[in-house]
């Protein structure tokens, strides 16, 4: 058994949607996943819940009052502490062609279109937690080996 498996780490996944019927809808799609789901209604909110706590994916609608969907993508990316964490937009089918293309440019590692279909959301989210959980595992090694070798080296200390 792996220890992922036996230490699971649990990474919140960041919705950000103005519309309260958006956000049920992908609380009640993702919800068997057993992961914290972390709601925000604004680009501003978004931020702020990036910087409280450990987000492993962010849903992120285009379409909003204030700072949009692209914008909120631009600051993520600017910030050390957030420039990893992936995004896939969400958007309306109907929406310009060319928020594909400016959703990528802006750094999302995937696109959306609603209505989407469920499973395949949900399962485009589990191949983002299973890559956060990874990566959590080679910090984690990468920690270790690093104690050992401080050990070897110094075996005094």
């Amino acid at each position: 058994m792996s220890s992922t498996a036996t230490h699971p780490e649990r990474a919140g996944i960041l919705l950000v949607d103005d519309m309260e019927d958006n956000l049920t809808a992908l609380e009640a799609v993702l919800a068997s996943l057993n992961e914290p789901l972390v709601r925000a209604r604004s680009g501003e909110e978004a931020m702020k819940a990036l910087l409280r706590q450990p987000i492993a994916l962010v849903l992120l609608d285009i379409r909003m009052p204030g700072m949009d969907g692209f914008e909120t993508a631009a600051h993520i990316k600017r910030l050390d502490q957030t420039r990893d964490v992936p995004i896939i937009f969400l958007t309306g089918a109907d929406d310009d062609s060319g928020y594909a293309f400016r959703g990528y440019a802006t750094g999302a590692a995937d696109y959306v279109t609603k209505p989407f279909d469920p499973w395949v959301l949900r399962a485009k989210v589990s191949v983002f937690l299973d890559l956060y959980r990874k990566g959590r595992e080679v910090e984690r090694l990468r920690t270790e080996v690093q104690e050992l070798r401080r050990r070897v080296d110094h075996p005094e200390a």
